[in-house]
């Protein structure tokens, strides 16, 4: 390190420099950080971008208490299988469960209460559970008990 001679204390270093309170001196400083906020925005950036990117897609939107809820599109039960799964559900005899919230895509089933059945293959493989709610037939995602699909 180099001795500048003048006030000790008033000197600061910048990249191996002895630099004075000066405006170029001052101005240099800004811009390293400028440059490390940059860098860190740019990381930011590129960590996020798959976030992101996995975001983007098929989308059906609904309403749930509280705002909107967007839900990627489903492989639940297809159109031409929904009267056969209908007439299969009251052949089953399935309990309804009836819960004060309105029953929409997006909505979050109670933690307890609620007994959730697999699909059967006859109407498509699906991840989801089926339960009746408050009369009406929903596909559930068993994980986090929201609704992905109301079969009508």
């Amino acid at each position: 390190m180099r001795i500048v001679p003048g006030n000790i204390a008033a000197r600061d270093e910048l990249d191996g420099i002895a630099c004075r309170r000066e405006p170029a001196c001052i101005i240099a400083k800004e811009l390293d950080m400028r440059n490390k906020i940059l860098a860190i925005a740019a990381i930011a950036g590129v960590i996020g971008a798959p976030i992101a990117a996995q975001a983007q897609g098929v989308v059906t939107t609904g309403v749930a208490p509280g705002g909107a809820v967007v839900v990627e599109d489903v492989d639940g039960i297809a159109v031409d299988q929904r009267p056969a799964f209908r007439e299969y559900i009251i052949r089953e005899r399935v309990p309804s469960y009836t819960i004060p919230d309105r029953v929409i895509v997006g909505g979050v089933l109670p933690e307890t209460g609620v007994t959730y059945y697999d699909v059967p293959q006859t109407y498509g493989v699906t991840p989801y559970r089926y339960t009746v709610v408050n009369g009406q037939t929903v596909l559930v995602e068993p994980r986090t008990r929201r609704i992905v699909q109301v079969v009508e």
